[in-house]
């Protein structure tokens, strides 16, 4: 019993519980202003973090949106290309549709012209009615001998038949001689070509070159363009104009194709009569 009295007496652990509560209570302050600044400063790094990563979306936004400027740029230049080209073909089609209209307008009245006989036919006739008429209301002449003016009245028809056939021969002749001073009208067509090079590296300028070398007689070259087909390729679109009885696209295909080293192939892209 006096043992276990010594053993309570020199325990000290319920007396200083104070001490150890203050101890306890100046740990867990020390602890918590010590995670403080800890979550401070983890806070900050993630603040800094989200500005830099709105800094780098601002700067994507900047660099897509200057990238779209340009390509928007670039399609709006296209554009305006593809206009100045439409209006040139329109152009093209409107002074051929004009050309057409007047062709038409003579052929029209080419065939409503009267053909070369009809004048001096209708004219001869003309002639000896009215002589015959002029004839028959004329009073008649006394003579003393009828015989006479029979033979009087014959001889003068002759003499009209001869100068209705005169008057027919000298038209005749006039009609010819205005014909042939008329100029006949050449056939002539309108040809746009697709000349095709073999790669990208094929020279351009001395293709074209090539293909206008090509010289015959009622050929005429025209205006020409180079049109994109893909992978850097670009073919030479080139307009003639030829006529119909000395040139046709067999021989032009075959004269182009005859430079081998540039051309790889020969297409009509269009054609059309003037």
């Amino acid at each position: 019993m006096s043992s276990a009295v010594d053993y309570f007496v020199q325990e000290k652990i319920w007396f200083d519980k104070p001490r150890y509560d203050d101890a306890e209570r100046h740990f867990y302050e020390r602890i918590n202003s010590t995670s403080h600044p800890a979550q401070e400063l983890g806070a900050n790094t993630i603040l800094q973090d989200i500005a830099r990563a709105r800094e780098n979306i601002q700067k994507s936004l900047a660099g897509s949106a200057a990238n779209g400027a340009g390509d928007q740029g670039e399609l709006i230049t296209r554009i305006k290309s593809l206009e100045l080209e439409n209006n040139s073909l329109n152009q093209v089609v409107e002074d051929l549709r004009l050309a057409l209209s007047k062709l038409e307008c003579r052929v029209a009245v080419l065939e409503k012209s009267p053909s070369p006989a009809a004048a001096p036919v209708s004219a001869g006739p003309c002639t000896n009615g009215t002589s015959v008429q002029q004839q028959k209301t004329s009073p008649p002449v006394e003579d003393e001998d009828d015989d006479d003016d029979d033979m009087d009245l014959f001889g003068s028809d002759e003499e009209e038949d001869a100068e209705a056939e005169r008057l027919k021969e000298q038209r005749l002749k006039e009609y010819t001689e205005k014909k042939a001073k008329k100029p006949t009208l050449i056939a002539k067509s309108s040809i746009l070509l697709d000349v095709k090079p073999w790669d990208d590296e094929t020279d351009m300028a001395k293709l074209e070159e090539c293909v206008r070398s090509v010289v015959a007689d009622g050929l005429l070259w025209g205006q020409s363009k180079l049109v994109p087909v893909g992978y850097g390729i670009r073919k030479l679109q080139i307009q003639c104009v030829v006529e119909d009885d000395k040139v046709g696209t067999d021989l032009l295909e075959e004269e182009i194709t005859k430079f081998e080293d540039f051309v790889q192939s020969v297409d009509v892209a269009a054609f059309n009569k003037i």
